[in-house]
């Protein structure tokens, strides 16, 4: 290994190789989403409401980001006219985040059937092996960050 130049990837550290992977799969995602003035947080936002509102603490949660985080999603989704958001007529202190006609379009065009396996499909040799190891590492990365709560 030691010949070998410091910017072939095969030399690097497995954590620089995810992060490297995970940037360079969010650029093209995003540019393909860009089409519809989504970007990748967007698009899993306009996702997770199409079972119904939601407020923005919960939307964070959901996509393990901070309020703050989630805030400037949703500043974005709205002046687009993706989403829109009230006060609940439950409990007034409540904000209520929902996808528009405008965003369940967006996420149905910019989400259709293949979309994100056309986008990186053709850079793996085995994008089912691949999913299955993400999901893998997702579910018990997640776990271990946020622990339920009991």
């Amino acid at each position: 290994m030691a010949d070998r130049p410091a910017d072939d990837p095969s030399t690097w550290a497995t954590g620089r190789l995810l992060s490297t992977a995970a940037r360079l799969v969010e650029h093209a995602w995003d540019a393909h989403l860009g089409q519809w003035g989504l970007n990748h947080a967007g698009f899993a936002v306009l996702w997770m409401l199409t079972g119904g509102p939601r407020s923005q603490r919960e939307l964070a949660r959901a996509m393990q980001v901070e309020d703050q985080t989630m805030s400037r999603v949703l500043e974005r989704l709205e002046r687009h006219g993706h989403v829109s958001r009230a006060r609940s007529t439950v409990d007034r202190r409540r904000v209520e985040v929902s996808v528009t006609d405008v965003g369940r379009t967006a996420l149905a065009e910019a989400g259709d059937g293949q979309a994100a396996e056309r986008v990186v499909g053709d850079a793996v040799p085995d994008l089912p092996q691949l999913r299955a190891g993400l999901v893998a590492m997702v579910t018990d990365l997640s776990a271990r960050r946020w622990p339920e709560e009991g």
